[in-house]
């Protein structure tokens, strides 16, 4: 933001720039990107031009082409147009109404939909994304989030990439370290589990140990977005039947209605989880839900 509001203060053409923000799915990736955002957004920050900048969001569900991206993104103006309009008249709609607005950047969430192997269509968004970013009347920063392969697309247009900074999600990784208490992602799980019990009121005491974080850790298929998930869950439980103390078959119970899996094949009390449960089926099954 330092950087657009400082080019944009030499009232000369400039190139914005932006973030390829990858990760796997239900890492947090668009969690944290969003409040981000949203933070941005509501400090109200004026620009040069007097306006108060904004970033929109706006996810992308499935295949879509250059012109039904910008269908998208005037929705997200408050410009629905005609699908009789042209390609370009819909972008050009995009650009005027952005400036009129103060709208700097747009954030497209899931953005390898847009994307397919070996299609004519990849460069059209490549090259589009990056005249978005160089548009000399009024340049747009560019947030494009996504699984991993998100990057070897970006990344097959130089100056693309160039403009997009790279920011990856990684999974949780346990075992970094042989002592358990030095572990970097053991010491963060066990942060997360007490600011959200915390937050809702609830004791974790007697429960965390490192076999309860390395359940949960195995439970959630290494994702955090998943572990964040599971423990709104868990305490939210805790919360709706007056219980101030977390146990394991709580979690057990939380996880049992979100995965579908019965309780005594939950990853929290199964003896040997490990070799009962697969954790990539287990993530799959927890993606369908």
């Amino acid at each position: 933001m330092t950087d657009y509001y400082v080019k944009a203060s030499n009232a000369g053409h400039f190139e914005a720039r932006g973030l390829m923000v990858t990760g796997e799915s239900r890492v947090g990736k668009t969690s944290e990107t969003v409040k981000l955002v949203e933070e941005f957004n509501a400090s109200q920050t004026e620009m040069p031009n007097g306006m108060p900048g904004k970033i929109l969001y706006c996810k992308l569900d499935g295949s879509v082409s250059w012109k039904d991206l910008g269908q998208k993104t005037l929705e997200k103006l408050g410009y629905p147009v005609s699908p009789r309009r042209t390609q370009s008249e819909i972008w050009g709609l995009v650009r005027h109404h952005s400036r009129e607005h103060g709208v700097i950047g747009f954030y497209y969430d899931e953005c390898q939909h847009v994307f397919t192997p070996g299609a004519k269509s990849n460069r059209i968004f490549l090259d589009s994304f990056k005249s978005l970013m160089k548009e000399p009347e009024w340049p747009l920063i560019l947030i494009l989030s996504g699984v991993p392969v998100l990057a070897t697309y970006v990344n097959s247009e130089e100056q693309l990439s160039h403009l997009l900074a790279p920011v990856h999600f990684d999974e949780i990784s346990l075992g970094k370290s042989a002592d358990p208490g030095k572990d970097p992602d053991m010491i963060e799980l066990n942060k997360l589990v007490y600011a959200y019990a915390d937050h809702g009121g609830i004791n974790v005491d007697d429960l965390v140990d490192v076999d309860f974080l390395e359940r949960l850790d195995f439970a959630c298929a290494s994702r955090w977005g998943l572990v964040i998930e599971l423990l709104i869950r868990a305490f939210g439980l805790c919360r709706f039947r007056g219980v101030s103390v977390a146990s394991v078959d709580i979690f057990a119970e939380a996880y049992a209605q979100n995965s579908r899996l019965p309780l005594e094949l939950s990853p929290f009390t199964a003896p040997d989880y490990r070799d009962t449960l697969d954790s990539a089926k287990l993530m799959e099954m927890l993606q369908n839900e």
